[in-house]
């Protein structure tokens, strides 16, 4: 597994590219924010782990303009904001997963490892027709005919998520699992509040398609 490290720290940069090399990973260790969009666009990498502060350009702000030109390569944020608004932030902004400094270096192989497992799925058709609505996973855009459907970054992957079980129920165990990754902070009212939030824009524009509650069991899109 090919991986960019963007960590400007020198200690903990050079120890977390050991200590990957020793597990068989291949890394390339860049130090400054202003090169990552480049090594990200122009190199085959499986996963980019990403300090959160970075001389020039930040981890976040190259994340977030990565996601715009459509880089769908999995994203791993690192930083020491540890507040629940930071963490929200660096999710929506585009980031796969987000690990607090200090941590443990076996909590970082198994985020990587779940990481690795979601970027070797099969690959989905790019734009995809439901109902009345057309899905496009290159642009992240919703329409429902020639209407857009706002949707944040968050609320796309849960709906991308549910139209890719067209009509099969995913539980919340795999909502968090494949949305959220490792995050401990979120929970299944999180997941509620995203869902009625989906569900009023969907009936906005008065679709024909449905996101139904499986009770204690999880959400089923239904066209």
């Amino acid at each position: 597994m090919r991986i960019l490290l963007a960590e400007d720290d020198k200690r903990l940069g050079r120890l977390v590219e050991y200590m990957l090399t020793q597990k068989k990973f291949q890394v390339e260790w860049i130090t400054n924010g202003a090169d990552i969009y480049e090594y990200a666009m122009y190199s085959e990498y499986d996963i980019l782990i990403l300090d959160w502060m970075l001389p020039n350009v930040s981890g976040i702000d190259a994340c977030r303009k990565l996601r715009e030109d459509g880089y769908e390569k999995a994203i791993l944020m690192l930083t020491a904001k540890d507040s629940l608004e930071d963490r929200v932030t660096g999710l929506d902004a585009g980031a796969d997963d987000y690990l607090v400094k200090p941590f443990e270096f076996d909590e970082l192989l198994a985020r990587l490892r779940a990481l690795g497992r979601r970027s070797t799925q099969k690959i989905q058709q790019e734009v995809v027709e439901i109902g009345d609505f057309t899905l496009n996973r290159t642009t992240k855009i919703l329409k429902k005919k020639n209407q857009v459907i706002q949707l944040s970054p968050r609320e796309f992957q849960l709906f991308d998520l549910l139209a890719q079980n067209l009509g099969v129920v995913v539980p919340r165990d795999i909502i968090l699992d494949r949305i959220w990754g490792l995050e401990r902070d979120i929970t299944s009212n999180n997941i509620d509040s995203y869902m009625k939030i989906l569900r009023k824009k969907l009936n906005e524009v008065d679709g024909n398609i449905a996101i139904k509650t499986v009770r204690g069991i999880g959400y089923r899109l239904e066209a």
